[in-house]
């Protein structure tokens, strides 16, 4: 498997490591690839929007070419994770003209909503496709606050959805990479596959 992590900014060193943790749960070899140029995502099977400064990403996979690549990505039908401002970037609307939405996931995102960086928080919650509850870390992030009819909601947190799937993206407000607990990854990049021993 290819993994290709959109690398304009944000945090591709842990996305990359959990992906290779996810991987090698499915005995299967993984190859990342760091994104910051267009023509190295079509050959990519699986992708990770990080988290970041969602104007930055935004505008910097437009000014690239990478935005076009990736809708071209999902439209196959191949998977992507959208970790914080990646679930921005990838909404339908992020309720700020700085950040050009690519519309992959139907849904609507306040931006910073959780609060600023001192309001950060963790919280063990419940993960649809999960056994176990998640441990997840929020950072300054956003809040889902209008789910389209065709968006699975994964997780809440206090009634409010965190975790979504449209399609082939699954999309978080809280940061999976940043906890040794690769099972979000192995959720987006590998739902149908049983863990080998």
């Amino acid at each position: 498997m290819q993994a290709g992590v959109i690398a304009v900014q944000g945090d591709v060193a842990e996305h990359a490591a959990a992906v290779e943790r996810a991987a090698a749960a499915h005995d299967e070899p993984a190859e990342i690839v760091e994104v910051r140029d267009s023509g190295i995502v079509p050959d990519c099977d699986a992708l990770l929007m990080p988290g970041g400064e969602s104007t930055t990403i935004s505008r910097l996979i437009h000014r690239e070419g990478i935005a076009p690549e990736i809708r071209d990505h999902v439209a196959s039908g191949k998977p992507v994770l959208a970790t914080c401002a990646g679930l921005i970037v990838c909404s339908r609307d992020a309720k700020d003209d700085r950040v050009d939405a690519l519309g992959l996931v139907d849904v609507s995102v306040d931006r910073n909503a959780f609060g600023r960086q001192k309001d950060s928080f963790e919280a063990k919650i419940p993960v649809t496709g999960l056994d176990d509850p998640f441990h997840a870390v929020f950072i300054r992030a956003p809040l889902i606050d209008e789910v389209g009819g065709g968006v699975e909601t994964l997780a809440t947190v206090d009634g409010r959805p965190v975790a979504v799937r449209d399609g082939p993206v699954v999309a978080t407000a809280f940061h999976p990479e940043l906890t040794d607990d690769s099972r979000v990854h192995d959720l987006a990049f590998f739902p149908e596959r049983e863990v080998v021993a």
